[in-house]
């Protein structure tokens, strides 16, 4: 028995009687081992998904098919994906031998995180979802988050399943010579445009440095794509979503129609990247399917409150996040308010400069009667929604407590965007609100 990881788990387990969860018992295991995540014996099959946008969403369903499937899973639910939620999730889940006795892991984990934790956590399958521009102060630009994961994966001998769509994905392959790649995309659907107004970081072949030429886009820089100089983006699609029924809520791959919860364009991208790992270990998609029905992933990802009138909660930490949330709010024609949350927290990213190329300006709706916005950063938000000449319909309050209640007292439908360390907060508040 390790006195060490008997002390973290003992922590863990008083911490969750407390009903106060959290990585501390990581962030003390590290602090006595900094090689303490390497000492666990995993299970057969580890599942690592990564990316900028879709990490906690694909992880569970990925995690939840699996359990349909009949395999016993460990996975970090809530989306502790830095190095202490981590080695949390590994402690907890260990004999105090370090073994951990599962049939499988899923793992979320943080582009940066991936780096510096790949090959001690030792995974036999590694899903990459995106790659956007993200928290500059805290990632850097995208490019040294890709080339740290392309050289991390150089003698990665196991399977990688990425998204077929984002060159900057496909990309990876090219440097794993070891890695058996898989791809999964999306055909053109009613979403799909010839052109983009949208930040696109997919410009260019990593191999020749020829502009790339799209036949459509689905958002941002995902799209199909090809190089004309060489073969880049040329590769097979091994799980194609061929159509896609907004009005109906499916999807179809090869005849067989799948039911997600949310069937916007970046779940149908979630979904896929689902079913190619279960097809990878042989294992039933409709069981995947009953969990697309049924799961309700929760955490503030489209997640419903009820209110004196319903109350959705959608988190955004870069432009092409709120791009797509914005997508999904606009759809709704019903008259509605919406409330931004705007922190500026490590975690959000201290430089909150990506609100400008986000396109706000889509809330110059009718239907949109008013703008709350809240937060620690609650006037930079206001006053980029008033470079779009939406100030008649903004309203500040620096207290997220007041906001939601005005929010709940205007008895009218509405929809929440909050930055991440404003999203526990904000769910809390919803919570009690909608109770009082």
């Amino acid at each position: 028995m390790d006195i060490k990881l008997k002390l973290v788990q003992l922590t863990h387990s008083v911490l969750t009687k407390l009903k106060r969860g959290g990585s501390f018992p990581g962030q003390l295991a590290l602090a006595m081992d900094e090689n303490f995540i390497d000492r666990f014996t995993m299970p057969p099959i580890v599942i690592c998904v990564t990316g900028t946008n879709g990490k906690t969403s694909t992880a569970n369903l990925i995690a939840e098919s699996l359990r349909s499937a009949g395999l016993s899973v460990m996975n970090n639910r809530r989306g502790d994906n830095l190095k202490y939620g981590i080695a949390t999730l590994l402690a907890a889940n260990s004999n105090s031998n370090y073994e951990i006795h599962y049939n499988a892991a899923v793992i979320e984990i943080d582009e940066l995180t991936l780096y510096r934790q790949f090959k001690h956590l030792k995974p036999t399958h590694l899903v990459i979802t995106n790659f956007f521009r993200d928290q500059l102060d805290r990632a850097g630009e995208m490019e040294t988050i890709i080339r740290k994961i392309e050289e991390v994966t150089e003698d990665f001998s196991g399977h990688l399943i990425l998204n077929g769509d984002d060159p900057n994905v496909v990309r990876i392959a090219d440097h794993a010579k070891n890695a058996k790649a898989h791809f999964y995309g999306v055909k053109e659907n009613e979403v799909s445009q010839k052109t983009t107004d949208e930040a696109s970081e997919g410009k260019f072949c990593p191999r020749c440095n020829a502009p790339l030429i799209y036949d459509y886009y689905q958002y941002s820089h995902i799209g199909s794509f090809h190089c004309p100089n060489d073969d880049f983006g040329k590769h097979i699609r091994e799980m194609l979503v061929d159509s896609i029924d907004y009005k109906e809520g499916t999807f179809t791959i090869h005849q067989q129609i799948f039911h997600p919860r949310l069937c916007a364009i970046y779940n149908i991208y979630n979904c896929a990247a689902v079913l190619l790992t279960m097809k990878l270990l042989n294992l039933d998609l409709r069981k995947a399917d009953k969990v697309f029905k049924e799961f309700l992933i929760q955490e503030g990802r489209n997640e419903l409150f009820t209110l004196n009138e319903p109350c959705v909660i959608n988190l955004i930490k870069n432009p092409t996040g709120a791009n797509e949330v914005m997508k999904y709010i606009l759809a709704d024609d019903e008259e509605m308010n919406v409330c931004i949350f705007l922190n500026d927290g490590v975690q959000d990213g201290c430089d909150v400069s990506w609100i400008w190329d986000a396109h706000f300006e889509r809330l110059n709706k009718p239907n949109i009667k008013e703008i709350i916005c809240g937060g620690t950063r609650a006037y930079d938000m206001a006053l980029r929604l008033k470079y779009e000449g939406l100030e008649d319909k903004i309203k500040v309050f620096e207290d997220m407590s007041s906001a939601i209640h005005y929010l709940n007292e205007a008895n009218t439908k509405s929809y929440v965007m909050s930055t991440y360390t404003a999203l526990h907060k904000a769910r809390a508040i919803l919570e009690k609100e909608a109770k009082a």
